[in-house]
C-alpha cells in the first residue's frame, strides 16, 4: 500500500481518535499552535507548569515539545512531561526551535536529548545538523543559506536524515523548500508548501504541532503520518497563497487562510496536490 491509499486511514484515523495533544510552546505561537490542532480536528493543552504537567500530560495523546522558550519552569516540564509520555507510550515530538543559535537553548537540547525518547525531531535544516554534529550555522531560528537542501544535494542530506535516525530513534522530519522524512530506512521527499510561509510567524511552530496531531492518531504508521502531515501542512500553504492573490489580500489574511485549509483538509484533497516521492 502507497503513501496515497495509507492517507485515507491516516485522516480517518484523526477524525475517529479526535487526539488531545500537549503542547509546550512559546509565547509568540502558542495560540497558532492551539488553533491549528483544533483546525485538523484535535484538541489541544498547553499546560507548562511543572506541578502540572504529568497529571494534564497523561490524559492526552500526543506531546510536542516546541524550545522557543527555555524559561527553568518550562526545561523542568518539558523534561517530567517527556518522561511521563515515555513511561506511557505516547509520541513526543520535539521542534529544537533555535538550535546552536545561543549556549543555553544548545544546553537545554542536549538535555532533553539524553532525558527523552523522542518519536520525531522536526527542525530546519541548521537545527537538525546542529543536533547530528554539535555545530551549525543558523541565524537566530532561522536556517542558514549555505545549509539548504537542493535537488543536488539531496541524496547527501536523506543519508544525513537516515543516519540520524539510526542514532536518535526518531523519525527525522527537515522543513524547507524541500522536505525531508525519513527514519533509518526509508525516507520520503517532499515539495509542497510556498515561500509566503516564511513571512507569518510560526508556520514551522504549527508544523510541529500538526505532527503531533497525526501522530497521535497513528502511532504505528509515524514515519507515513509524518509525511502525510508535512505535505498536506504545505499544500495547505499553496492554496492559502492562492487565496490570499484571489483576493488581494496579505500576510494576515495568508496566516489566516492557512488555518482554513488545514481545517479543510483530507485524504481526497491530499491525494489532488501532495508532490511526494519515497526514496
Amino acid at each position: 500500500m502507497d503513501i496515497f491509499e495509507k492517507s485515507d486511514l491516516i485522516f480517518k484515523n484523526i477524525r475517529e481518535i479526535k487526539p488531545v495533544v500537549h503542547n509546550i510552546s512559546n509565547i509568540v505561537t502558542a495560540n497558532d499552535c492551539a488553533n491549528i490542532t483544533l483546525a485538523l480536528g484535535g484538541s489541544p493543552t498547553m499546560a507548562g507548569h511543572p506541578d502540572e504537567v504529568e497529571d494534564v500530560t497523561s490524559g492526552c495523546n500526543g506531546f510536542v515539545i516546541n524550545m522557543g522558550d527555555v524559561a527553568e519552569p518550562l526545561v523542568e516540564a518539558m523534561l517530567r512531561a517527556g518522561k511521563r509520555n515515555n513511561e506511557i507510550g505516547h509520541p513526543v515530538i520535539l521542534d529544537p526551535v533555535g538550535a546552536g543559535a545561543a549556549k543555553k537553548i544548545n544546553d537545554v537540547l542536549f538535555e532533553l536529548l539524553k532525558n527523552i525518547k523522542f518519536s520525531v525531531i522536526r527542525g530546519n535544516v541548521s537545527e537538525i545538523k546542529f543536533i547530528a554534529t554539535g555545530s551549525g550555522s543558523a541565524k537566530g531560528v532561522d536556517a542558514d543559506e549555505s545549509d539548504k537542501v537542493t535537488d543536488e544535494n539531496i541524496d547527501i542530506a536523506i543519508d544525513f536524515a537516515k543516519k540520524l535516525s539510526k542514532k536518535t530513534g526518531a523519525v527525522i522530519a527537515i522543513s524547507g523548500e524541500i522536505d525531508i522524512i525519513s527514519d533509518e530506512n526509508n525516507a520520503y521527499i517532499i515539495k509542497n508548501g510556498h515561500a509566503e510561509m516564511s513571512n507569518v510567524t510560526g508556520t514551522g511552530c504549527m508544523l510541529s504541532s500538526v505532527l503531533g496531531v497525526f501522530c497521535a492518531a497513528n502511532l504505528d504508521d509515524i514515519l507515513d503520518a509524518c509525511a502525510v502531515a508535512v505535505s498536506s501542512y504545505g499544500y495547505a500553504g499553496e492554496l492559502a497563497y492562492r487565496k490570499m492573490v484571489e483576493t488581494d489580500s496579505g500576510t494576515a489574511s495568508f496566516r489566516m487562510f492557512l488555518i482554513d485549509y488545514v481545517s479543510k483538509m483530507n485524504a481526497e484533497i491530499f491525494k489532488g496536490g501532495a508532490k511526494i516521492e519515497r526514496r
